[in-house]
């Protein structure tokens, strides 16, 4: 059931989606928010949001959709991070 309910959310567009645009809007406002902060709240947001909203594919408890949907949020703002690192780091900005 765990392994169904990941597939299910590493998959899910929507869910990717909110996640890039939450790291896009994190690095446009990180001078008045910071950064850890922003990002804590957005992923637990996603998590319980998207389940509530959507019903899930696979039948859980919501708790345990909600817990899988934080890993999962971590994973693709790591990913995001990573890229967004590489893509600053190939054009030059953030370079002082």
């Amino acid at each position: 059931m765990v392994t169904e309910l990941i597939q299910a959310q590493a998959t899910d567009v929507f869910r990717i989606g909110l996640i890039v645009a939450l790291v896009v809007t994190m690095f446009r406002t990180r001078a008045a928010t910071g950064t850890v902060l922003p990002l804590a709240a957005g992923v637990l947001f996603v998590a319980v949001i998207v389940p509530l909203t959507q019903g899930g594919t696979v039948a859980a408890p919501i708790w345990l959709q909600i817990a899988t949907g934080i890993g999962v949020n971590l994973v693709f703002v790591a990913v995001a991070l990573a890229v967004a690192g590489v893509l600053r780091s190939a054009l030059g900005a953030g370079r002082g």
